[in-house]
């Protein structure tokens, strides 16, 4: 079921932006972390960081959790940079809807009815989860997402829990 909700011209450029970063591109300039939100019948970019704006910033991870809001929904688009049990270096596109035990049901249920059309937009990520606990949004979550021999992700160890059976 669709909400007729529109994805505007800027979550379509914001997104192709981040998902090819050109080989001649500033790397201070690199989108890294984005939320949209539904506002006048749209879902529009709400908030962005760039690589520029971590410089300083110890945990990414955490600072990017500390981005959103316990009682509002949100959509987010996530460059997340991490590190296999081979030392393997990977960053893979994570697009998850945040819509926690704490907003308001309306906003739960447009931000689930309007998903689809976003979705579509953000062709070929690798991931898509939706997150409603904030007790969710922590490094073995988002390493089992990303795979079982996952060790760090932005350069923060994951513990071994998401490990246990091997």
């Amino acid at each position: 079921m669709s909400s007729g909700v529109q994805v505007s011209d800027a979550v379509k450029l914001l997104f192709e932006e981040m998902k090819v970063m050109k080989k001649d591109a500033d790397e201070c300039q690199r989108l890294r972390f984005a939320m949209f939100v539904i506002a006048d019948g749209a879902i529009i970019v709400d908030k962005v960081v760039r690589e520029k704006d971590l410089e300083g910033v110890e945990n990414h991870f955490q600072y990017f959790r500390g981005m959103l809001d316990d009682k509002q929904c949100r959509y987010v688009l996530y460059d997340c940079h991490y590190e296999n049990e081979e030392c393997s270096k990977k960053e893979d596109l994570v697009f998850f809807m945040w819509a926690p035990d704490n907003a308001d049901i309306k906003e739960k249920m447009a931000y689930a009815s309007s998903k689809g059309p976003l979705a579509k937009v953000f062709c070929g990520v690798k991931f898509v989860k939706q997150i409603n606990d904030p007790g969710e949004y922590h490094l073995d979550y988002f390493a089992d997402l990303l795979g079982k021999n996952t060790v760090t992700i932005e350069g923060c160890s994951v513990k071994c829990s998401h490990k246990k059976g091997h």
